[in-house]
C-alpha cells in the first residue's frame, strides 16, 4: 500500500471510529436516566463488544459517558451537558442551588461555583459571576488537589474511593499542595478537613478559594465555593466570606434534604 493509500484508509477508519462514538451517544441518549449495558449498545451498532467498550473507555475519560456501575451499564455524562448548555446532568441539585447561589454572589459581590468529583477530576456544575472589574474564571475540569472544592470533597471519600484516587493520580505535588507530598499527610490534612468542614487555600497564581459540603441526609453530594483573587481578601472579608459560605450550604441542605 502506498503512502496516498494508506492515509487514505486511516482517514476512513477515524471516520467510522467518529460515526460509531456519535452513534453509541445517540443510542444512549434515547434511554434517558436509565443506563444501558454495553452488550446491547454493541448489538445496537452491530460491532463486537472489545470494538465497542474502546470506544465507550474513550467516551468515559471525557465525560461523554459515565458508569453507572459493571452490571448497569452507561448513561450520558456531564460532558454531553456542558457542551450543549444544558443543565439537565444533576438538574435536581442545580436548581435547589441556584438560588442561593444567586443571593451567596450578590451579598459578597464575589463569584461562587458548586461541583462533584467525576472521573478523579473537580466537575463545576454551575458558577454564579461576580460583577467586579478583575474576576476568578473557574475551569469546568480541574486537578483535585488544586481546588477548594476538589480537596474538600476527596475528604468525604470512602477509603477504597480514596485508595483508587490515589493509585489513578498520584499524591499533590509539592507547588499544587505544599506539605501534602505524603499519605500520612494527606490523610492528615483530610481529616483536619473533615473537621473543620471548611477548606482555604491559595494557589501559585494568588487565588483565594473557600469550600464546605453540600450534604444530603448526611452524605455529601457536592462542594459549594467562593474565590477570588488575593489582593481583595482582608480579615473581615474572610470572615464574612466564610460566614455566608456556611448559611448558603445550609440553606441548600435543607432544600435538598426535604
Amino acid at each position: 500500500m502506498n503512502y496516498f493509500a494508506a492515509n487514505s484508509a486511516n482517514a476512513d477508519n477515524m471516520i467510522q471510529v467518529i460515526e460509531r462514538a456519535i452513534d453509541i451517544l445517540e443510542f444512549v441518549a434515547t434511554h434517558g436516566k436509565e443506563p444501558v449495558q454495553l452488550m446491547h449498545i454493541a448489538a445496537h451498532l452491530k460491532i463486537s463488544q472489545p470494538t465497542c467498550a474502546n470506544i465507550v473507555k474513550t467516551l468515559v475519560a471525557r465525560n461523554y459517558l459515565e458508569n453507572v456501575s459493571r452490571k448497569a451499564g452507561y448513561i450520558l455524562g456531564p460532558g454531553t451537558y456542558t457542551l450543549t448548555g444544558n443543565l439537565s446532568y444533576n438538574h435536581d441539585l442545580i436548581m435547589a442551588a441556584g438560588p442561593f447561589m444567586e443571593a451567596l454572589t450578590h451579598s459578597l459581590n464575589e463569584t461562587c461555583l458548586i461541583a462533584v468529583l467525576k472521573n478523579n477530576k473537580r466537575l463545576m456544575l454551575h458558577s454564579v459571576q461576580s460583577d467586579q472589574d478583575l474576576q476568578v474564571r473557574a475551569k469546568t475540569e480541574a486537578d483535585v488537589y488544586a481546588t477548594s472544592t476538589g480537596r474538600l470533597l476527596i475528604s468525604f471519600l470512602t477509603p477504597k474511593e480514596l485508595d483508587n484516587l490515589v493509585a489513578a493520580v498520584g499524591l499533590p505535588a509539592e507547588n499544587i499542595w505544599p506539605g501534602v507530598q505524603t499519605r500520612a499527610a494527606l490523610e492528615k490534612a483530610i481529616r483536619k478537613i473533615q473537621k473543620d468542614q471548611l477548606v482555604q487555600t491559595v494557589s501559585e497564581k494568588h487565588i483565594c478559594g473557600f469550600a464546605v459540603p453540600i450534604q444530603r441526609d448526611g452524605q455529601v453530594v457536592a462542594g459549594l465555593s467562593v474565590f477570588l483573587p488575593e489582593s481583595r481578601l482582608r480579615d473581615k472579608v474572610k470572615e464574612k466570606i466564610i460566614s455566608r459560605l456556611r448559611l448558603a450550604a445550609k440553606k441548600i441542605n435543607d432544600s435538598i434534604s426535604k
